[in-house]
């Protein structure tokens, strides 16, 4: 079992616990307890006023006004006796007494669920609320004892798809007069969602993917494609509108993929190819989000105004994951590198913003190499993107040294600390690395070796975001010591906060990357990243085995989340 201890002192070290006991020091406790060659004489000095002090007591009370009655004093205290107490603990409540984590990743497990918080205007975080904002984790009572393939929120309407791939609704974004949540489409085993500004980008296990709109009355009011079984031995017409967007693919290819701006949608498929298409029917994608040079609304071509076009300039390198903001777009191709196009006005793309063309229409590499020394060749490992801002994770050797670091970077917007470095910088110049989520290091007693703690996954909302870290995990079982707990991956917050959508409690905004308390916690604050990793903080649940269920992190418009995921 790997070791929690962090070996690096970092924000996530290990730090001596402080007393919680009065600090007297020795000289004090001298001068308190012994005064040499005055004993007898301060015995003879305290029994004389011992005895003044009850003659006066009688005095008083004999001469005091009215004479015969004693003065009011204090009432006689009650005594209480103290409740027998248990002599033994289970091994199960020695592991709940001995570790924070054990209790609530236990909890985690046996009760699946959603909780949520942020902004509360589109009823979406607590349907049943009129509470403006939900300061603090909330579970939504529809979803107790269920496990959900994906969630996704924005402010004014959430969407989760079901075990069974079925598609759940709810906020004033999709009814106004019904917020609650709603099965609105079934039979189409849907696996991942994504969001743009009025639609529902879906995929579906068979490959297909499906632009619905958010709202009811649409759905009601659009055209109704026919479904038929894979055999064609049956069809109807789907309850809801939806559209169909069907990229060109080559045969045994399928789309693997999806991830949404406002007002586009990218679509990854089993063979590295990345296509883009419009995925909002408020807007056309203007700012080169979709990678094609000069296509616009008025040049593009016949057909649906949806149509998805393939990212050429990629050339050929195949690649292997997608990520979208709000109006730029990542790609991570094999080899490790990214390239990304999009509208840069603020530095998104890792690129010095110009004032006078901020938009790159066409993939362009983000300069990784050059963060690091000549000598030193970083590979990266992931990338995220959410509102206007960038993040990749980079695994690098350490110069001199037989061992890698793992690092996080960011680049965009930072006046609400997005960014993560401390700093509240409006426009990044080039990617800044997220120092509380690099260089981590803990010992690995399975390997007998010190690892780095990657980024195992990240969640970007327009303003804040999460990571989750690849530190060492741990469940109990009943073959094991009263003193193995449970402990799960760390996550840690930061970024925008005006609408609580960190879950401190507070409405501060966060430039440095933060812990915050356990789900069901009365505690507002469990610690920033620079505390010691023993006080009680969120930590997520892994899946213990198949059948087990795993916790996930959602960040969105103004809104947070954590589910319990299949």
């Amino acid at each position: 079992m790997a070791s929690k201890a962090i070996l690096r002192p970092t924000s996530l070290r290990l730090a001596a616990r402080s007393s919680r006991h009065v600090n007297i020091s020795s000289a004090q406790c001298r001068s308190y307890s012994s005064r040499p060659g005055r004993a007898g004489s301060d015995m003879k000095r305290y029994a004389t006023l011992g005895l003044v002090a009850v003659m006066g007591g009688m005095a008083a009370y004999n001469f005091a006004p009215g004479g015969t009655e004693p003065l009011s004093g204090p009432k006689a205290a009650e005594i209480e006796f103290e409740k027998p107490r248990k002599q033994t603990l289970s091994k199960e409540e020695h592991r709940d007494q001995v570790s924070s984590q054990h209790a609530q990743l236990k909890k985690s497990w046996e009760k699946p669920g959603v909780y949520a918080w942020g902004s509360n205007t589109g009823k979406v975080v607590a349907p049943d609320s009129n509470e403006a904002v939900i300061k603090t984790p909330q579970r939504i009572s529809y979803f107790d004892g269920m496990k959900l393939r994906d969630l996704k929120m924005d402010k004014s309407f959430g969407v989760a798809v079901t075990e069974d791939g079925n598609l759940v609704q709810w906020g004033i974004g999709y009814d106004k007069a019904a917020p609650s949540p709603v099965v609105t489409l079934k039979g189409m085993d849907i696996t991942k969602v994504s969001l743009s500004r009025d639609r529902i980008v879906a995929l579906a296990k068979n490959g297909s993917v499906l632009s619905i709109p958010v709202a009811k009355s649409d759905q009601a009011s659009g055209p109704k494609e026919t479904v038929s079984s894979g055999l064609g031995i049956w069809s109807n017409t789907s309850p809801i509108s939806y559209r169909t967007l069907k990229p060109k693919l080559g045969l045994g290819e399928k789309v693997t993929d999806i991830k949404s701006g406002l007002e586009h949608c990218l679509l990854l498929t089993s063979k590295g190819r990345v296509f883009t298409a419009a995925s909002s029917s408020e807007g056309f994608p203007s700012k080169g989000q979709l990678g094609i040079p000069g296509l616009t609304w008025a040049t593009r071509p016949e057909g649906p105004y949806d149509q998805p076009h393939e990212v050429t300039g990629l050339q050929g390198t195949p690649a292997k994951q997608i990520a979208a903001g709000d109006y730029h777009s990542l790609a991570l191709l094999d080899g490790g590198r990214i390239v990304g196009w999009g509208d840069n006005s603020l530095g998104q793309l890792g690129a010095t913003p110009d004032l006078y063309a901020p938009i790159i229409d066409s993939p362009k590499a983000m300069g990784v190499k050059r963060l690091y020394p000549a000598s030193t060749v970083p590979h990266v490992d992931s990338i995220a993107a959410g509102g206007a801002n960038s993040y990749f994770t980079v695994t690098a050797p350490v110069k001199g040294t037989s061992n890698l670091t793992a690092d996080t970077w960011a680049c965009g917007e930072g006046v609400r600390g997005s960014l993560g470095t401390g700093k509240w910088t409006h426009i990044s110049e080039a990617p800044t690395m997220i120092k509380t989520l690099s260089g981590l290091r803990e010992y690995d007693e399975k390997t007998n070796s010190v690892r780095p703690i990657r980024v195992k996954s990240m969640s970007v909302g327009s303003t804040h975001a999460a990571a989750v870290l690849d530190n060492a995990v741990s469940a109990a079982t009943d073959a094991g010591t009263e003193y193995d707990t449970n402990y799960g991956a760390d996550v840690l917050w930061w970024g925008g906060n005006e609408h609580y959508q960190l879950g401190t409690g507070k409405r501060n905004n966060l430039a440095t990357p933060a812990y915050i308390a356990p789900l069901d916690s009365d505690r507002t604050v469990a610690g920033k990243g620079s505390k010691s990793v023993d006080e009680p903080r969120f930590q997520i649940a892994h899946r213990m085995n198949r059948g087990s269920v795993e916790q996930r992190v959602e960040c969105g418009r103004n809104v947070s989340a954590v589910y319990s995921a299949v």
